[in-house]
């Protein structure tokens, strides 16, 4: 089982202390570390390989899902624009990287995709005391419950 199936998991049982909140297709889960403010991730539940691997609705609801995380980016955050990335190449479980970008990065990091700009694994690692009032405020932009 891959990462992000094993995250999916955690997040059904309560045992995620990333989960955001639940969404219709999914978790909304805050990145393990953030590159940028507010880095964020979808996870779709239930869970599946791709975003072709769903039909109909459950499409159109993972993708609106995904756009409204989006929009909640923008309110919380100020960001200028956000990047959506869906790869599933590594754990081929469907997730999406919700990422927004500021016009105060430097030059060449913001024409960049984040995960070739900057690097992950050397970000400040998620915190639960100090990412709280974001992932409430993500809530209530949502209108997730408590």
């Amino acid at each position: 089982m891959n990462v992000i199936a094993q995250r999916v998991i955690a997040a059904r049982s309560g045992n995620n202390p990333f989960v955001i909140g639940r969404m219709k297709s999914g978790w909304l889960v805050l990145g393990e570390t953030q590159p940028l403010p507010g880095y964020c991730q979808l996870l779709a539940d239930p869970i599946v390989s791709s975003l072709n691997d769903l039909h109909g609705e459950a499409r159109a609801q993972y993708l609106l899902d995904m756009a409204a995380v989006g929009d909640a980016l923008l309110a919380v955050t100020g960001a200028s624009r956000i990047n959506y990335e869906t790869w599933c190449n590594l754990a081929p479980s469907l997730h999406t990287h919700i990422v927004p970008r500021y016009a105060s990065e430097e030059d060449d990091k913001r024409t960049k995709a984040a995960s070739i700009a900057y690097d992950y694994a050397a970000a400040r690692p998620f915190d639960p005391e100090q990412d709280k009032t974001f992932m409430e405020a993500m809530k209530r932009e949502l209108g997730l419950g408590h």
